[in-house]
């Protein structure tokens, strides 16, 4: 049976550019509004497996409406160029798919569509709108299905006469009644003045169309009756703006919509012309044909693969010293529990492919101790992951050289997808599927057969090694080999060691402590409770909005499309009205701790260990700080004294040990001081002042005796919102004063600190000129909205400009202290082991005879981890657990 869908183009387009992150390609051009529509489009025809398709434009701005009302649309901003340029692109694009579209002068999209809904209607033919449109609900019929998209273009709700009914109780054909009353702000529609949806149902529940409410305007009071009467006439016109055309001179048929799937033929060299890489793969498509810079796929390769048993090992032993690239397939996201599914091996010659099993067999012995040989150099994709992955099935790693996974994050740290198959579709290399195309993905994966595992997995090694090359010569254009050999990659090999390591948790003080969490939580419920005169459920946002606004008439800061807003910003600002809001923030935090935290630990602790064992990311963030997960602890709050509890149940795993934390003292501030040379924030660095204090001193021209707190503190506010590029909005919700004062307040500030403000107008400037900025280790980040016309989107790339290098920079200086103090370790033979890294924070655990040494040695080899014009200064404390280290 027929299927027909018809997609209302310049609604989703619009919905999916405002939705979507930014998005260019390599020349600059924007492309995130075509993405989202095209993620949206596979989906549905995924989903729904059409035989007919249609997207449906508008032509032009003028139609038949502007007649009747020359305003019509006209409160719409002027689209923005960064979007209108993606409607080319969009139609070329779906020319290559193989989607038909339509657009008609003078009509718009839902004309058109509501023309072929009726003629569908007529003939008892299925089909279904996509569109983000409440007009378009109007067209809902027994034969049509309104696909209602919401959340950007990511969810669909799909309605009938019957769903319509349910929720607005009203048959399809008062929805223009609806917008008849109500109007249409996007459209420019009128309606009546101070007539809301809530108001507009009412009426329409009463008197059932726009027509009879005004000819019934006797039975209203007040206001109302006076609002409908003098505003009838643009009742009247609301309601025919609103109404759909459905008598289109169409001169196309059904036949014009036939889909057969996507034209493969020259869908992927559309796809590839915009770099939708991933959806190249998603779609297992083939990119040849594609003209101009696009990276044209070369053919795959032959692979002469082969498949290792136990008495094919004595032969892979011979030719291990002519090994040149390995890969090791793993399943699980958690390195620490994965499944080692095999590993390929690659010479010049041949790929080799050994089966876990057989790896583990007493007759791979070599193969093992060649994997154990740090003096071997491999090279691989995710090296670090590898690493652990085999650590805990009992075989040993070393030797990692070079990772094209780390390789690809210098390269490129905003660059999506980092997978072996994204990486090889964006050099142009043989082509490699992705992942989820051989295995499948989340609970229907499955480990092909034998014959089609070990080409695959020949495959990777291929791709690595094409990659290598490339990578190497791009990375020494950059002038990032060092930041490579020197700092990221036996990095991740000490990473490894510490997450192998893992930190000891005294479980039954953490038991004990959850206890006492859960003893607080009872408590402030009944007090919250007493005070309300109810129980109610406290974890719905719906039953608290109605205690705090309806029930104790607190005033409404914040209202959502369900409701009451009572998020964290929200209850803050609540707090000084009632007692109830501090308890109820007491009580999420509190909540917070015992579920993330309490809960959370005691399930990653390993019963082998008795630790936890985090996984650190070195490819996540785009200023090269690290990530923590399985679990996350680099994000224990510590600001509360709650928090600060979970600490200690992180102990020494050896008796007579203890806990010893060292930090940076500000480090990002005094990295500002280098990088923009300000003579005055040196000063402060250089004769060891309080950085806030010194700060308030220069602000507000007063003496060190008469800084008084709320002076420090807004220092203080002003010194981080600087590196982190903060807005005068930003500092006055920070400090609970004006825009204006916060305005004059960071104005005072550049006034004192020239060199900062001239630091950050030459960052912005280089930025526009190069597309990116660097670190002093020259680590960079690209930022391809700088030159923008939108100005949410330049704004937001220049103050990364000016943050990136010096969180960067921070970010490197800490990765280099661990670099340094690993071979300072091993170089005086010290039983020490470095533990974690929590942002500018290193955690070790130290037996009693070495306490002294590592006191002094630390903070010796954190202060000259980078030399800069200022002091770098760490602060080192100690004791029988984490809590008491700080």
């Amino acid at each position: 049976m027929d299927k027909l869908i018809l997609i209302d183009g310049n609604n989703i387009i619009y919905r999916a550019f405002f939705a979507m992150p930014p998005l260019t390609n390599a020349s600059g051009q924007q492309t995130n509004a075509v993405y989202g529509f095209t993620t949206m489009l596979l989906r549905v025809i995924e989903e729904h497996k059409p035989t007919h398709m249609m997207v449906a434009f508008d032509a032009g701005k003028e139609t038949f409406r502007h007649a009747d009302y020359q305003d019509y649309k006209g409160g719409r901003q002027k689209t923005p160029p960064e979007l209108s340029g993606q409607f080319p692109l969009l139609k070329e694009l779906l020319k290559g798919l193989g989607v038909p579209q339509f657009e008609i002068g003078g009509y718009e999209a839902d004309d058109i569509i509501g023309t072929i809904t009726r003629q569908a209607d007529e003939a008892g033919r299925k089909v279904m709108v996509v569109s983000g449109d409440k007009d378009m609900l109007q067209l809902a019929s027994e034969h049509t299905t309104i696909a209602m998209v919401r959340k950007g273009v990511t969810d669909i709700e799909y309605y009938g006469p019957e769903q319509i009914k349910e929720r607005y109780d009203l048959t399809p054909e008062q929805i223009i009644d609806l917008k008849g009353l109500m109007g249409d702000a996007s459209d420019n529609i009128p309606g009546v003045p101070g007539v809301g949806e809530k108001t507009a149902l009412k009426l329409l529940h009463e008197f059932g169309s726009v027509e009879a409410v005004i000819s019934r305007t006797d039975e209203l009071k007040g206001k109302m009756k006076e609002k409908i009467e003098e505003h009838a006439d643009s009742a009247i016109l609301s309601k025919k703006l609103a109404t759909i055309f459905r008598e289109v001179p169409l001169e196309q048929s059904l036949d014009d919509m036939a889909f057969a799937g996507l034209n493969e033929e020259t869908a992927g060299p559309a796809l590839a012309k915009l770099e939708f890489k991933s959806l190249i793969e998603r779609l297992n498509l083939s990119t040849s044909g594609i003209s101009g810079d696009a990276a044209e796929a070369k053919p795959e390769a032959k692979i002469d693969v082969a498949i290792v048993g136990t008495k094919e090992l004595a032969g892979v032993a011979d030719i291990l010293e002519h090994v040149t690239m390995l890969h090791v397939e793993t399943h699980g996201d958690n390195p620490h529990h994965a499944e080692v599914i095999g590993i390929a091996l690659a010479t010049a010659e041949r790929q080799y492919y050994i089966p876990f099993d057989v790896l583990k067999s007493e007759e791979a012995e070599p193969v093992r101790a060649w994997l154990a040989d740090s003096e071997i150099q491999k090279r691989g994709y995710d090296l670090h992951r590898i690493d652990l992955a085999l650590h805990w099935q009992g075989i040993a790693f070393a030797g990692a050289a070079f990772d094209v996974h780390l390789a690809a994050y210098l390269l490129d740290p905003t660059e999506s997808n980092q997978s072996l198959s994204g990486l090889a579709s964006k050099y142009g290399l043989a082509y490699l599927q992705a992942d989820e195309d051989v295995f499948g993905k989340g609970a229907k994966y499955k480990v092909p057969e034998l014959e089609k595992l070990s080409e695959y997995m020949a495959r990777k090694c291929l791709a690595v090694t094409e990659l290598v090359p490339v990578q190497e010569k791009e990375l020494a254009a950059n002038e990032m080999l060092p930041l490579f050999h020197d700092l990221e990659m036996p990095l991740s090999r000490i990473l490894a060691d510490m997450e192998k390591q893992g930190i000891a948790v005294n479980a039954e003080a953490l038991k004990e402590l959850g206890r006492e969490f859960e003893g607080q939580i009872d408590k402030l419920v009944k007090e919250i409770y007493e005070i309300a005169g109810t129980e109610f459920n406290l974890n719905s946002p719906k039953q608290l909005g109605e205690i705090l606004f309806v029930k104790l008439e607190l005033p409404v800061i914040k209202k959502t499309k369900t409701g009451y807003s009572t998020d964290a910003e929200v209850l803050e600002k609540l707090a000084p009205y009632h007692d109830i809001v501090r308890l109820i923030l007491q009580y999420r935090t509190l909540a917070k701790l015992q579920s993330t935290y309490v809960e959370g630990l005691l399930k990653e602790i390993s019963a082998q260990t008795g630790k936890v064992h985090t996984y650190y990311r070195q490819t996540i963030a785009a200023t090269g700080r690290l990530s923590s997960q399985y679990p996350n602890l680099q994000n224990i709050p510590i600001r509360l004294e709650e928090g600060r509890k979970l600490r200690k149940v992180f102990v020494p795993s050896e008796p007579g040990w203890s806990i010893l934390a060292a930090d940076y003292s500000q480090i990002e501030l005094r990295v500002l001081a280098h990088i923009s040379d300000d003579e005055r924030l040196k000063e402060a660095f250089v004769q060891d002042m309080d950085i806030h204090t010194k700060t308030a001193m220069d602000v507000f021209g007063v003496g060190v005796d008469e800084v008084d707190s709320n002076m420090r503190r807004s220092a203080k506010a002003v010194n981080f919102g600087i590196v982190y590029g903060i807005s005068d909005y930003g500092l006055s919700q920070n400090l609970n004063i004006t825009r204006k004062e916060a305005a004059a307040f960071i104005d005072q500030y550049f006034e004192v600190f020239q060199g900062v403000r001239r630091y950050m107008d030459v960052i912005v400037k280089q930025a526009k000129q190069d597309g990116y900025v660097k670190t002093l280790l020259e680590r960079r980040r690209y930022l391809p909205e700088i030159n923008a016309s939108n100005f949410n989107l330049r704004s937001f790339a220049e103050r990364t400009a000016m943050n990136t290098p010096i969180q960067g920079t921070a970010a490197d200086i800490i990765k280099l202290a661990m670099v340094h103090m690993d071979k300072a370790l091993h170089e005086r033979q010290l039983k020490s082991r470095m533990l974690l890294q929590v942002h500018d924070e290193l955690v070790f655990e130290v037996p009693e005879d070495e306490l002294e040494v590592m006191k002094e040695l630390v903070p010796e080899v954190m202060s000259h981890a980078l030399k800069l014009s200022v002091p770098l200064k760490s602060e080192v404390s100690y004791g029988e657990n984490w809590y008491e280290a700080k």
